[in-house]
């Protein structure tokens, strides 16, 4: 297989791979799971999509950053076969990867802008900016009582 059918298998695979953890992998597994049907029996692509997204999900949660390239790597293996042994063509599988890029480019966060103004006279207290707070411990001493006393 040439460099650059090679190139497009592994793209596919990336890319298929973290659009597995977003909002938008419903459209991604119908669009896969329809693409590579066409060479396996009934069913069997969108399990083989399933199962690799419940093993991305676990590895995740335990913080195993090997098993998303083993993913890939399976994936990049299963379109090289089907472009390997021509149940697919490369421009079916380069659309393919192009809407993919275009569903991973629309599931990704935009950067988002925040202002924040603090009114209503002084704050004699910490005031705190945050998306996410955990074993955050405040000792109010009440107004006027001096810390330490």
């Amino acid at each position: 297989m040439d460099t650059e059918l090679a190139a497009l298998a592994a793209s596919g695979a990336t890319t298929l791979v973290s659009l597995m953890v977003t909002d938008s992998w419903a459209q991604a597994r119908e669009l896969v799971g329809r693409f590579i049907s066409r060479t396996a029996p009934e069913g069997v692509a969108v399990a083989d999509l399933d199962a690799a997204r419940d093993r991305l999900l676990a590895a995740d949660a335990h913080n195993d950053s090997a098993t998303a390239q083993d993913i890939t790597d399976q994936w990049h293996a299963q379109f090289h076969e089907l472009l390997r042994n021509g149940s697919v063509t490369s421009g079916g599988l380069r659309d393919l990867v192009t809407v993919l890029q275009r569903l991973a480019d629309t599931s990704a966060p935009s950067p988002l802008t925040v202002h924040n103004d603090i009114t209503g006279g002084v704050q004699h207290g910490p005031v705190i900016q945050a998306g996410r707070i955990a074993g955050l411990t405040f000792h109010d001493h009440g107004p006027g009582v001096p810390e330490g006393g």
